[in-house]
């Protein structure tokens, strides 16, 4: 249940942040509401279909597009008083990012996959959305440029499965993966570290 509340909550910060890349572009409502919702489940939608399981999850639950659609009256209504909520924000995206991740890893896991695969899910469903977001909106991808936001999900997937083969009961496992993920984009952000970019002169 508490899994299923911070799905919830991670789907709705996630769809705002679609929201406000969408009004930055001065898109119409119908624009907004299609950036919110690919950003908000684009990464768990592909990871579904990639696996052969249809129909994929917000099909099959309803609350996700409910969330998605509060999310994006939320933002109209209260454009000129988000930015007071980035850092709020911030942080419910932050941990939707560490829930995702072992929810892709634990879908990979049910299908028998092998761990590589099963920590590419987990780093997909986090973190697609907003690849798919950003390439709509005719930007590169910000997970490609600098932001080390995959990599979090790909070292907390890895640190899934070692708490795993080391025995540790199931709820400690999804404690210290989510914590994982999270410690490492509050880190990252409060120093502002990046990967280093490789260009051609």
């Amino acid at each position: 249940m508490l899994f299923y509340a911070l799905d919830i909550i991670g789907t709705f910060a996630f769809a705002i942040s679609g929201v406000l890349i969408a009004m930055q572009k001065r898109m119409d409502p119908f624009g907004i509401f299609i950036i919110a919702f690919v950003t908000a489940v684009g990464g768990g939608t592909l990871r579904d279909v990639l696996i052969g399981k249809t129909p994929v999850g917000w099909m099959n639950d309803l609350n996700y597009v409910y969330a998605i659609g509060a999310a994006v009256i939320f933002s109209i209504v209260l454009r000129k008083k988000l930015n007071r909520l980035r850092t709020s924000l911030f942080l419910f995206d932050t941990i939707g990012l560490g829930v995702f991740t072992i929810i892709g890893v634990e879908v990979g896991i049910s299908k028998d996959l092998n761990p590589l695969i099963c920590i590419a899910l987990g780093t997909m469903s986090a973190s697609f959305g907003g690849v798919i977001r950003d390439i709509l909106c005719n930007e590169i991808p910000v997970i490609f440029r600098k932001e080390i936001y995959a990599t979090a999900c790909i070292l907390g997937g890895i640190t899934f499965f070692v708490l795993k083969y080391a025995g540790l009961p199931e709820d400690l496992i999804y404690i210290f993966t989510a914590l994982m993920v999270i410690s490492i984009r509050l880190i990252v952000v409060k120093f502002r570290i990046q990967l280093p970019t490789i260009y051609h002169k």
